[in-house]
């Protein structure tokens, strides 16, 4: 099924490119936690204006902490340009680093990419860990937190939990098991999801708003707040984070919920505020098996775009704010199966670009989309040039694709690689 999809695709670079034959390179292989690095790199890279890339890893950092099985808990990482064209990665926080307990107060297993403020300060979620009792993990239901910079080159950068999940255990209101990225306002406030938790246990999405004693959580909307008997025509479990738009709605998407029987194949959701606070509507419900886990991007005329791992090998989808009406681009195995992430909108020249996480020669594949056709940049093999994307691509000033895998690479990690960070050329 390949339905009329790509009109006028604008928005989200700030500089068009475009690639035709493109080249893949590894700029950094991660060795596990048995050499003190990451594992498993499956959330999106934040560039800054220097050309720095900044991100997560699940696993890695230190076996020294039981509570996650001897593969750590995660870390923050930088990768940085030399002058001779190679790169350094540097480890700039390790999650719950040498504790021989079982609680992690600063976070454990992040699963967001970060988000950068203009002081250079990085900030994000781990879907674990904190100093709350948590009902669904020994650990914690997770935390939000901001790195700063050091003072002098060379540094440690210093870790704040901003907020802690689940402060009414043994229940979580205010949400439990952070997994999609942040987002900043203009105001400087943050938005961002829970996996689970919330008046109903399926998911929110949240603010935090920081002021002179702290920061302040508050919940927007609790998931499967409409219930015709057990389902949840309103969506529920929303893995990516929100987006906003330039009004400042927030638009996102939930794994299922959104059909007559409130069970199905998930939603686009639109949060708008009003006098009595957030409401939310659905933009899109999704036929059943669909499972839309990806945060959605914007035209200038406020279409929205996504991706969709169901119905099949997934594919990528288009909504039209004007009409209502959605547009279906499916993939297929040549193309690669299975996209868990969002899409980047190349302004200038109408193309998408985007990831899927397996199939094309078998471990997933980075892709161009344009005029409906698709275009396979880079087919991962499954060794030294990675393997699984899950990840969103980002792009700098140089046009330059960058991203991650969560296995592949030269580390062991019990032989199936820890994951890269890797680079697409025009």
């Amino acid at each position: 099924m390949k339905n009329a999809f790509l009109c006028a695709v604008v928005v989200v670079l700030s500089c068009g490119f475009v690639l035709g034959q493109a080249t893949e390179k590894v700029l950094y292989s991660f060795l596990g936690p048995s050499a003190g690095d990451g594992d498993e790199p499956v959330a999106r890279l934040v560039v800054d204006d220097a050309g720095n890339l900044y991100g997560t890893t699940r696993l890695g950092g230190s076996v020294e902490a039981p509570v996650c099985d001897n593969y750590g808990c995660g870390t923050v990482f930088e990768v940085s340009p030399n002058q001779d064209g190679t790169w350094t990665e540097n480890i700039i926080y390790t999650f719950c680093a040498n504790n021989t307990g079982y609680s992690c107060p600063d976070g454990a297993e992040p699963m967001a990419g970060l988000v950068l403020d203009a002081a250079g300060n990085l900030y994000g979620t781990t879907s674990s860990g904190g100093s709350e009792p948590c009902p669904t993990n020994s650990v914690g239901c997770g935390t939000v937190f901001e790195l700063s910079p050091p003072s002098l080159p060379g540094g440690a950068w210093t870790h704040t939990v901003l907020y802690n999940f689940c402060t009414s255990y043994p229940i979580c209101p205010d949400g439990d098991n952070p997994q999609g990225d942040l987002i900043f306002d203009t105001f400087g406030n943050l938005y961002g999801t829970t996996l689970t938790g919330g008046a109903n246990s399926v998911g929110t999405v949240f603010q935090l708003t920081p002021g002179p004693g702290g920061w302040t959580e508050a919940v927007l909307y609790s998931f499967c707040s409409v219930r015709p008997g057990n389902g949840c025509m309103d969506g529920a479990s929303p893995y990516a984070g929100p987006s906003l738009d330039s009004s400042g709605n927030l638009y996102g998407t939930t794994e299922w919920g959104g059909t007559k029987n409130g069970y199905g194949g998930g939603l686009v959701y639109k949060l708008s505020r009003g006098e009595g606070g957030w409401a939310e509507s659905v933009v899109h419900a999704f036929p059943d098996a669909t499972y839309p886990f990806a945060v959605v991007s914007f035209d200038r005329k406020g279409n929205l775009y996504s991706t969709f791992a169901g119905q099949n090998d997934g594919g990528a989808f288009r909504t039209a704010i004007d009409s209502g009406k959605t547009y279906y681009l499916s993939f297929d195995n040549s193309d690669g199966i299975g996209p868990h992430a969002g899409l980047l909108i190349d302004p200038t020249n109408n193309r998408l670009y985007g990831t899927a996480s397996s199939g094309a020669d078998g471990f997933g594949s980075v892709l161009m989309i344009a005029d409906e056709n698709i275009t396979v940049l880079h087919s991962f093999l499954g060794g030294s040039d990675g393997a699984y994307p899950e990840a969103a691509v980002t792009a700098d000033r140089s046009r330059h694709l960058y991203g991650t895998t969560g296995a592949g690479g030269t580390g062991s990690c019990y032989a199936g690689g820890c994951g890269v960070v890797f680079e697409i050329t025009p």
